[in-house]
């Protein structure tokens, strides 16, 4: 079976490299961004099978990089799981209503409780 393509949009180095690798050990094929003119340029690229994204990033914001992508043909049917610290029922409908997939608030998920969200999102589950 092929490897799942994710694109992380993390600007958080700690946090983005710990994402890399527990996402590779679960058998992902990772790309990742550390801003979001960057992650936007990779969805293009890349074309991951799910984007994991930040909202808070450098450059532009992940309501911008959702705005985007949604917009773009080639890129449009990407899902999109926002993992942020940002919590507010304003946040999360802001995103859903751009196109976002699902939302994620970073400190009420473990890592493996995130792996579980995107291989349901994929079909994987």
């Amino acid at each position: 079976m092929d490897k799942k393509k994710l694109l992380i949009v993390e600007d958080e180095p700690v946090l983005n490299k710990a994402l890399q690798d527990f996402m590779t050990a679960e058998g992902f094929e990772v790309v990742t961004a550390i801003d979001g003119e960057e992650g936007i340029r990779k969805a293009q690229s890349e074309m991951p099978d799910l984007i994991l994204l930040d909202i808070i990033l450098p450059k532009k914001d992940g309501y911008e990089v959702i705005r985007e992508i949604k917009a773009d043909e080639k890129t449009k049917n990407i899902p999109i799981i926002l993992l942020t610290n940002l919590g507010s029922i304003n946040d999360v409908e802001k995103a859903l209503e751009l196109g976002a997939t699902t939302y994620l608030v970073k400190a009420d998920y473990k890592l493996e409780e995130v792996t579980q969200k995107i291989k349901s999102v994929l079909g994987m589950a």
